[in-house]
C-alpha cells in the first residue's frame, strides 16, 4: 500500500520540473502524468485474476520487480519516452498491488468488532496519506541535499527512491509474510491452510478427513463474468461507480495540490512542498484515521454521504472565492483545500476499498477488486488528461478555476450588442 501510494504521489510536484527539461505539451504533460494510471487498469485486470488463480503470496512477491525496475527506469530515464514507459510499467505494479492487498486485509481480519475486516481496510486510506507526507517529506530531504545547481534533479531523484521500499520487501518476506489461509483452504489445500495458521498464527488446526460419501470438489474457476451474475452484478455497478467517479474527483485535486498551492501562496519550491506536507499530515491522514474509527461504528454508505456532502461544501467554496488576493481569502482557501482532503479521508477515500473487498467470496475476491479498481484507473487518467489540458488551454495561472470548476466571465468577455 505503501508503495502504491508513494510511487502515484512522487511526481505531483515534480511534474512542473519535467515539463521544463523536456520541454513538454500540454499533450505529453498529460501522457505523463496518466500513464502510471493506464498502467494501473491492465494491473489491475491481469493482477485480480493472477492472485484468485494462484495465490496472494506468489503473485504479490513477482509484483515487488515492477517496482523495483521501474522506479530506476523512470528516475534515470533519458528522454520522455522513457519515462512515458517505465511510469506505465510502475503502474502495472500499483495495479497488481492493490488486488493482493485488499485480498490479504479482507481475509487477515476478523467479521465484527474493533480492527473488523472494515476497519483495517478502512486503514488503507490513512496509509495511503501517510506514504503521500512521506513523499513529500522526502522531497523535502532532498532538496537540501541536493547542490544548488542541480536542484532539477530532485524529481529524478524521488523517483529513484521509490525503489528502496520495494527492495526492504523483498529482504524481510519470509519473516513477516505467508500465504492466505481462507484462499488456500479455497482451493482444497486443507493441509496447506492448517499449516500456514499454525505456523504464522500459532492457531492449532486439524484437518478434518474427508468422509468416504463427500465427492471431490474442484478448484472455483476465476472468471470475470461471475461479477456481473447474480448475486453479485449489483455490487459490482455500485463499486464501479464509486470507484470511477472518487478517483476522478481525487486526481483532478489531489494529484496537482502542489500547483494550486503555489498559485495560491505564490510561493517558491521549499514553501511549496512544506505546505502540501502540512495538508496531508494536518487534514488527510487524520480525515483517514477517523474513517477507520467510523467503518466499525457506523455503515459505510452514511459515512461515505456525509464525506461527500462535506467535499460539496469545500469545492463550492473554492470556486466562488476563486484566486484570492487577500491574506484572509487565502488562509479560507487553503482551509477549504483541507476540509477536502479530511473529507476525502473519512469518507469516500476510506469506504473506496471497502465496497468492492467485501462484496465478492474469496475465489472471486481479488478479481472483483481489481475490476473495480481499473475502472479507477480510467478516472484517474480522466481526471489528470482533464487537468492538464485545461490548464494549458487556460493558462497556468488559472489551473485552479479549472479544477474547481468556476465559470469565466473574466477571462472570456461576451459580446452583448446581440
Amino acid at each position: 500500500m505503501f508503495l502504491d501510494a508513494y510511487d502515484l504521489t512522487t511526481l505531483s510536484y515534480g511534474i512542473d520540473d519535467v515539463v521544463k527539461e523536456f520541454g513538454l505539451t500540454p499533450v505529453l504533460t498529460g501522457l505523463v502524468t496518466s500513464s502510471i494510471m493506464i498502467g494501473t487498469i491492465v494491473g489491475n485486470l491481469v493482477g485480480g485474476w493472477l492472485t484468485d488463480k494462484y495465490g496472494r503470496y506468489s503473485v504479490f512477491m513477482a509484483d515487488m520487480l515492477f517496482f523495483v525496475v521501474s522506479a530506476i527506469a523512470a528516475g534515470l530515464a533519458p528522454n520522455v519516452w522513457v519515462l512515458i514507459g517505465a511510469r506505465f510499467l510502475m503502474g502495472i505494479g500499483v495495479g497488481i498491488d492493490l488486488p493482493v492487498a485488499m485480498a490479504y486485509l479482507a481475509e487477515f481480519s476478523k467479521f465484527s468488532g474493533k480492527g473488523n475486516k472494515a476497519s483495517r481496510l478502512a486503514a488503507w486510506c490513512p496509509m495511503w496519506y501517510a506514504a503521500s507526507s512521506a513523499c513529500f517529506f522526502i522531497i523535502f530531504a532532498l532538496y537540501f541535499l541536493l547542490p544548488a545547481e542541480h536542484i532539477d534533479w530532485l524529481w529524478r531523484a524521488s523517483l529513484l527512491f521509490g525503489a528502496v521500499p520495494a527492495l526492504l520487501i523483498i529482504a524481510v518476506r519470509s519473516k513477516f509474510m505467508n500465504e492466505s489461509p481462507l484462499w488456500a483452504a479455497n482451493q482444497g489445500d486443507l493441509s496447506g491452510a492448517v499449516r500456514i495458521l499454525r505456523d504464522s498464527y500459532g492457531i492449532v488446526a486439524h484437518e478434518e478427513p474427508p468422509a468416504k460419501t463427500d465427492a471431490v470438489k474442484a478448484k472455483p474457476k476465476v472468471r470475470f463474468r461471475v461479477l456481473f451474475q447474480k448475486p453479485y452484478l449489483e455490487r459490482t455497478v455500485v463499486s464501479a461507480v464509486m470507484n470511477v467517479c472518487i478517483s476522478f474527483e481525487y486526481t483532478a485535486i489531489a494529484f496537482f495540490l502542489p500547483s494550486i498551492l503555489a498559485q495560491f501562496l505564490g510561493a517558491g519550491v521549499f514553501e511549496t512542498i512544506s505546505a502540501s506536507l502540512g495538508l496531508n499530515a494536518l487534514f488527510a491522514f487524520t480525515g483517514g484515521l477517523l474513517g477507520m474509527r467510523l467503518a466499525w461504528k457506523f455503515p459505510s454508505r452514511h459515512v461515505a454521504i456525509a464525506g461527500f456532502a462535506l467535499q460539496f461544501i469545500a469545492l463550492i467554496s473554492l470556486a466562488l472565492i476563486g484566486h484570492p488576493q487577500a491574506t484572509a481569502g487565502v488562509v479560507f482557501a487553503v482551509l477549504m483545500l483541507g476540509l477536502w482532503l479530511f473529507a476525502e479521508g473519512f469518507g469516500p477515500g476510506a469506504q473506496l476499498m471497502i465496497y468492492p473487498a467485501l462484496s465478492y467470496p474469496t475465489h472471486i475476491r481479488a478479481t472483483g477488486v481489481g475490476f473495480s479498481r481499473s475502472l479507477s484507473g480510467v478516472g484517474q487518467r480522466a481526471g489528470a488528461v482533464y487537468s492538464a489540458n485545461f490548464a494549458g488551454a487556460l493558462r497556468h495561472q488559472y489551473v485552479l478555476d479549472c479544477l474547481t470548476g468556476r465559470t469565466y466571465p473574466d477571462y472570456f468577455p461576451v459580446n452583448h450588442s446581440f
